[in-house]
């Protein structure tokens, strides 16, 4: 026999955590499946509450608006913007601003006014609102008061703000309008009425942006008004001071006023053209004058050069006459005396043309002096308008600044006014039509919806069980929750007789057992312990049954295997054997040696038993002696092993003192059974005796349950098949 506190041996790393850890999802399943009538129930019961709602549900239609709203960028002066450069984030907050606007209550407060709906008791009835049951009095338009006026406003706003939906169509400008409500009719006016609306309350929100502009306008343009006609009239008399006369001036194209001729400059122009011309005349009659040759001065006169020809044509005739006559010859004498005469012609010709020369000459040196002294006098004239210039330009450009100013805010002033009336950015792309068919409520989506209810309830409903059951429902909790080796696990075998199932060595009973056999192989290091005792935290949890059935299945393998009924209390192995309780475990305590007289031996499942004998009035005084353990050292010198079937631990003293008698004890737990908490506690009172515990077995484990389960089954249908074939 091993000490109490002995360790493990290397075998049994076959109990170790991740050897029996069931998955998570597993647990889940298995909570699911321990539940799962109430989870049918619950789904059930979900989608018939689904279907009577949608049933009893009034049916809406929908009317769907659609509209476009188009990003654009306003300006009232060209100096400062309204708005900022465009951009795609500024685009985004726009367009959430639209949409936002959209659902504004202000919006639906301009849409019950202009259909008057605050006042149609049809439309509160539409919705199935009273507007009595708001608190407001029934009243005729006419005999209502401003409070109840205001609240049925308020009810119709509410009623429209809840029953709209904006949805904006992804990657586009085109927003959707929708409303709802019990009458097509109805929906499609709203739905209409709506987007008329916005469009309305947009122009009017651009427009009255604009009055603090316009405003700020007037009062600029009266400013600048002034200040050029106070500008103009400083130029003015300026001007009219320094006799500063413009003939002609134009504007540059960035609007400075240059003048191009004063009348000082236009004299002086003119008066300088004269003299140059005058000194021109000056200098040919000059020319004229100083020539030597007079007969050169006269070439250009005309009745000098007729009278030498005429001279010339005579002298010509003389000389004719003179081959063929004598100088005294009449007719030569006579054209002499013509040749003499055109000769002094000639030469008073010649004297008149000289004098005209001269006097030329003086009246053009004469006239020039004469215009070089208006010259003069213009040309101070002109230097003085030229210094008296610079202070008119300054005049003058203050009076170009002041009006491009005035009408540059006068041109944007009559923009504004203007403003948002010849053009709008929203537009309207689809009027709403009355709805063909209802769109709620509708029967699959309901009932889906109904089915996630009812999961969602039934995981509340499985998480808050499982919360509260603390009981084992798994051999893996064994370890992970009380600290102690998972031995195994026995299906629930519900009315099947046990005795009869261990009968059968292909049966799910055996091959259960069968399995902790092989685990407790691994418990020591001599295999099997010599002795054990089985024990539980309540009566009926399977600990007798399975004390009977390891006996059978170690006894299978031709060991020696002793069987003790250690509940005297309540005894159960006579009547699962069928003989009598006449002597037994008590007798031995009391004092009785022969065992011979106290042992069954070979029983119908080829072990040796000892039934508890006759109930004493006090089992725990007869433990408390040596002799138990004395027993058990003398029937393992005897026996292979000895099981000893324990009472319960919870209320009773019995355990501690027999866990001292054997070399370990086998906790039996009922799955789904006693708390974890009593569970603990029990285990914590067999380990304050200092007994060893070798691990547990789980009993009553529904197979479907379980992840431990599904192998007893396989190897169930399997065994059966074996036989069938045989």
């Amino acid at each position: 026999m091993t000490e109490k506190n002995e360790p493990l041996p290397t075998g049994y790393d076959a109990y170790d955590d991740e050897a029996h850890e069931t998955p998570i999802l597993l647990q889940y399943w298995q909570a699911v499946l321990r539940h799962k009538i109430t989870i049918a129930a619950i789904l059930a019961t979900c989608i018939a509450l689904g279907v009577i709602i949608t049933l009893l549900m009034t049916p809406y239609f929908t009317s769907t608006s659609r509209i476009e709203i188009s990003r654009e960028q306003d300006k009232v002066t060209n100096v400062e913007g309204v708005t900022g450069s465009d951009g795609a984030g500024q685009n985004l907050e726009f367009y959430q601003t639209q949409y936002s606007l959209l659902e504004s209550r202000s919006l639906a407060e301009r849409v019950v006014r202009s259909r008057n709906l605050a006042t149609r008791d049809e439309f509160f009835d539409t919705f199935g609102v009273d507007p009595d049951d708001s608190g407001i009095l029934s009243a005729t338009p006419k005999t209502q008061t401003a409070a109840q006026r205001n609240a049925r406003l308020k009810l119709a706003t509410d009623l429209l703000q809840e029953h709209v939906s904006v949805s904006p169509i992804r990657g586009s400008s085109l927003v959707d309008v929708n409303f709802e409500s019990p009458n097509r009719n109805l929906s499609a006016e709203i739905a209409n009425a709506w987007i008329e609306q916005f469009i309305a309350s947009n122009l009017d929100r651009r427009f009255n942006s604009t009055a603090d502009a316009r405003k700020f306008l007037e009062e600029q343009l009266a400013e600048l008004k002034q200040r050029l006609e106070d500008s103009e009239r400083s130029l003015s008399g300026y001007a009219d001071n320094k006799e500063i006369i413009t003939l002609s001036s134009e504007q540059t194209p960035d609007g400075k006023t240059v003048s191009q001729k004063t009348l000082a400059s236009a004299n002086l122009e003119a008066l300088n053209a004269e003299l140059a011309q005058a000194t021109a005349d000056r200098i040919i009659a000059e020319s004229q004058a100083r020539q030597r040759a007079g007969n050169e001065n006269a070439l250009g006169n005309a009745a000098l050069n007729s009278l030498r020809e005429e001279r010339a044509k005579a002298q010509a005739e003389y000389a004719k006459l003179m081959v063929q006559f004598e100088p005294e010859y009449p007719s030569a004498k006579a054209i002499e005396s013509q040749i003499s005469a055109l000769s002094q012609s000639i030469a008073a010709e010649e004297a008149r043309s000289r004098r005209g020369t001269s006097a030329r000459y003086g009246e053009a040196l004469a006239r020039e002096q004469k215009l070089q002294r208006q010259v003069n006098r213009l040309k101070g004239q002109f230097s003085g308008e030229r210094r008296d210039s610079i202070q008119y330009n300054i005049f003058q450009r203050e009076v170009d600044t002041n009006r491009q100013l005035y009408d540059g805010l006068l041109q944007r002033y009559k923009e504004i006014g203007v403003a948002g009336v010849g053009t709008n950015n929203i537009s309207i792309v689809d009027r709403a039509r009355p709805a063909e068919r209802p769109s709620s409520p509708k029967l699959l989506i309901n009932i889906a919806l109904a089915i996630l209810a009812g999961l969602g309830l039934a995981a509340a409903y499985v998480f808050v069980m499982e919360q509260i059951d603390q009981s084992v429902k798994d051999p893996a909790d064994l370890k992970t929750k009380l600290g102690i080796a998972p031995l195994g696990s026995i299906p629930d075998f519900e009315k099947e007789d046990i005795l009869t199932s261990l009968a059968d060595k292909k049966s799910v009973a055996w091959e259960a057992y069968l399995s902790i056999r092989t685990s407790l192989s691994f418990l020591t290091d001599h295999g099997v312990p010599r002795s054990f005792l089985l024990t539980s935290t309540r009566p009926n949890e399977g600990k007798s049954t399975s004390a009977f059935a390891l006996a059978a299945v170690l006894a299978s393998t031709g060991k020696r295997i002793l069987l003790i009924d250690g509940d005297m209390r309540n005894p159960s192995l006579h009547q699962m054997l069928g003989i009598k309780n006449s002597a037994g475990l008590s007798n031995n305590l009391s004092g009785t040696d022969d065992l011979a007289q106290l042992v069954h031996p070979k029983t119908a499942f080829g072990f040796d038993a000892m039934t508890a004998g006759p109930i004493p009035p006090n089992a725990a005084e007869l433990l408390s002696s040596t002799r138990m353990r004395d027993l058990v050292t003398k029937l393992g010198a005897t026996y292979d092993t000895v099981i000893i079937d324990a009472p319960p631990v919870l209320g009773l003293a019995d355990i501690p003192l027999l866990a001292n008698s054997v070399e370990g004890v086998i906790y039996t737990i009922e799955a789904g059974g006693v708390k974890m908490r009593g569970i603990q506690s029990a285990i914590q009172r067999v380990r304050s005796s200092r007994a060893h515990i070798f691990g547990g077995i789980v009993t009553k484990v529904q197979p479907q349950h379980s992840g431990y389960g599904y192998g007893y089954a396989y190897q169930y249908s399997y065994g059966n098949k074996a036989a069938a074939e045989a």
